[in-house]
């Protein structure tokens, strides 16, 4: 199996620290509003990743924080009127939804940065006995120029970054040492959450939180460190210095990072208003289609989102889920049992289906190609069954689309329709709910009918639905 490693710019041969054993580390949401398009990226992508080191057999211990204390989320909360924990958690337990419509696998731990705050204290207590950070006035910084392979990762060097990254340097550069020195811990200001430490109360950087969760889950050596390529610099630099430095061993092996989504060709920006929420989607897609369509495309390449694409990726995996129905139909009303000798020898076909997905995924998890895959087994399956193909072969083929399908994450095997006077019924009692202010149930019962493709948009008329 290949990886593309951000750290050698190369493809190399995947190798486990443990034989058997994958620990993996990717960089969560800030959790201040509803999940963009952007953020679900990077969610479905390395789900997809786990979900192929699972289906080869390796145990997974997949890592994905919360920010829960930000900068964005203090001003989200002092907007409200309410506090910074009220706003984190609501939008946490927002964020698990769309996870759940998107298939996407909770980790293994999904740690809270507002948890790990001791940790993070030891960890810079540990960086300045060693040299590798100061405290001014109590703000404490890292020592960049202290860490000899600062730049590794982005492949920058200090020189360049100190004459032309101007967007490197905060507030407060006046007390550092030097100005590409990054903040580990910074002094609370009025209003903000703070923590006692022993340089001030106050709260930890951001890049110091993914470095002692990472430890803390996983151990001071990891396989991979995953996220966006936004996170490339300063974020991910920063962290392999802390660590590094810290632990006094190398931090991560394999470094992935997916690649922007753009909108109908430009960049995603609220001021472009072209920002679209996972949320706002799925009022017009079941989230298995933003999944197809994500997946549409190799994860290291740029992904452009217009409603042509998401239409198109609706059309192909409705291709694969009706060649799952029919076989499914056809299985009702089997005459034979057993396959046939000519059954067992199209069903070695196959393999050589299986065989194409496995080599695009082992090829730096190239989705695409393994998509590809997929459909040419669907072809097959369109092709070859039929009213008198035995109930085992039929059994066996649909057993293959599944667990290809998978491991992509997506559900071809879907839950039986529901009648329109059930869904009316339903969206009655959500409405009572609702009225009764019973907003956990009235949830539960929306995404009850998204789980079955029945997609709700409240408007001023009442609610309408229709079927995804």
């Amino acid at each position: 199996m290949k990886l593309y490693n951000t750290l050698s710019k190369k493809k190399e041969e995947f190798v486990p620290l443990e034989e058997g054993k994958v620990r993996m580390y990717v960089c969560g949401p800030t959790v201040y509003n509803f999940i963009h398009i952007g953020n679900a990226r990077p969610m479905i992508v390395f789900d997809t990743v786990r979900r192929y080191f699972e289906y080869k057999g390796y145990d997974v211990n997949y890592v994905s924080n919360f920010t829960d204390v930000d900068d964005k989320i203090i001003k989200k909360a002092l907007e409200e009127g309410v506090s910074s924990d009220e706003i984190s958690r609501r939008y946490i337990a927002e964020c698990k939804k769309d996870m759940e419509g998107m298939n996407v696998k909770p980790a293994t731990t999904h740690p809270l940065a507002t948890e790990e705050i001791g940790g993070m204290i030891e960890m810079i207590r540990t960086l300045i006995e060693k040299g590798y950070a100061y405290e001014k006035n109590g703000t404490v910084y890292f020592r960049t120029r202290q860490f000899k392979d600062y730049g590794k990762l982005s492949h920058k060097n200090l020189d360049d970054l100190r004459s032309g990254e101007r967007s490197l340097l905060v507030t407060g550069e006046d007390e550092k040492e030097d100005p590409l020195d990054f903040v580990l811990w910074k002094p609370k200001k009025e209003g903000e959450p703070s923590w006692e430490s022993p340089w001030s109360d106050g709260r930890p950087g951001w890049h110091i939180e993914c470095s002692e969760m990472s430890k803390k889950y996983l151990g001071e050596q990891i396989d991979i460190h995953a996220g966006g390529e936004d996170l490339v610099f300063p974020h991910h630099e920063n962290e392999i210095a802390q660590s590094e430095a810290a632990n006094g061993k190398e931090f991560a092996k394999y470094w992935l990072h997916n690649a922007f989504l753009n909108i109908d060709n430009r960049k995603m920006s609220k001021s472009l208003g072209n920002f679209r929420t996972v949320r706002e989607i799925s009022n017009q897609y079941d989230l298995q289609v933003l999944r197809f369509f994500m997946l549409g495309a190799h994860y290291r390449s740029p992904l452009n989102f217009s409603a042509d694409l998401m239409e198109a990726s609706k059309n192909g995996l409705e291709r694969i889920v009706n060649a799952a129905d029919h076989l499914k139909y056809l299985m009702e009303n089997v005459q034979t049992e057993a396959m046939t000798e000519e059954e067992t020898k199209a069903y070695g076909n196959t393999e050589a289906f299986v065989k194409a997905f496995e080599s695009a995924m082992e090829d730096d998890f190239n989705t695409a190609d393994a998509v590809a895959a997929v459909f040419d087994l669907v072809k097959f399956v369109n092709t070859t069954a039929n009213a008198h193909s035995s109930k085992e072969y039929l059994q066996k083929l649909l057993e293959r689309v599944v667990s290809l399908t998978d491991v992509l994450g997506l559900i071809v095997d879907r839950k039986e329709d529901l009648l329109d006077q059930e869904i009316e019924e339903l969206i009655a009692e959500r409405q009572a709910a609702r009225k009764a202010k019973d907003f956990a149930r009235a949830d539960a019962i929306r995404d009850e009918l998204l789980g079955k493709g029945i997609i709700l948009k409240d408007t001023r008329e009442g609610v309408q639905w229709k079927r995804a």
